[in-house]
């Protein structure tokens, strides 16, 4: 019997080594803005430290949030598929270190380094699935599991890599686009949070999201819509 291939995992190091000196290096602060909505699509970026949010502004001028991405996640990566202009705006929350890439530097990795390809085919994957559980979500959960769902996303549980106790500040309004509902229910789905022992807020502003939290989505529980 032929033994089961092991998937290597990805090594952002030797990502960066191997696409050489085809991407540059750029630090922002929090608030800048990485590219802008309506900009060219010329290159992808990989986000080596730091937290980016994506937002999208309608031709009526209102705007919405529809991603927070962390280190180790691309963004910018439809420019592949012939994006020519880009559809949202990326921000980023936190100070962040961020790698830029041309397309054609991207391409010629995936054709060279196996690794690295089944490793963005993953990445794209993942968040083609996201996309469509965050859909479902919007579609057909009360607004008080759609931010208890957020706050777990946010904290990595559920994913390989280990949960974060405590994330990054956020504001209740940047949480009250993500989900659809006011910053109002927010704050009122949030008190509620920690006086029941799921979440509690760090010295530093950041939230720390328990375990426990996972039981308000995994389980059915009698709510009233606010």
């Amino acid at each position: 019997m032929k033994a089961a291939k092991t998937r290597c995992p990805f090594d952002p190091k030797l990502f960066l080594h191997n696409v050489g000196d085809r991407h540059r290096t750029e630090t922002y602060r929090k608030d800048q803005v990485v590219f802008r909505q309506g900009d060219p699509a010329e290159a992808v970026f990989y986000i080596q430290k730091g937290k980016v949010k994506l937002t999208v502004v309608s031709s009526l001028g209102k705007e919405a949030v529809v991603a927070i991405l962390g280190a180790d996640d691309f963004l910018g990566e439809s420019c592949l598929d012939g994006q020519r202009h880009r559809v949202t705006t990326a921000i980023a929350m936190t100070d962040c270190t961020i790698a830029q890439f041309e397309k054609a530097a991207i391409r010629d990795l995936i054709h060279r380094e196996p690794t690295f390809a089944e490793m963005f085919i993953v990445h794209i994957l993942a968040r083609s699935a996201r996309a469509q559980a965050d859909l479902v979500d919007q579609l057909f959960n009360s607004s008080e599991k759609r931010l208890a769902r957020l706050l777990l996303l946010l904290a990595h549980f559920g994913k390989d890599r280990e949960p974060e106790s405590i994330i990054a500040p956020i504001s209740q309004e940047t949480l009250a686009e993500m989900i659809g509902t006011t910053r109002s229910r927010v704050s009122l789905f949030m008190n509620k949070f920690r006086k029941l022992g799921l979440i509690d807020y760090g010295h530093s502003g950041g939230i720390e999201v328990h375990k426990s939290l996972l039981n308000l989505v995994l389980h059915e529980q009698p709510h009233i819509e606010i």
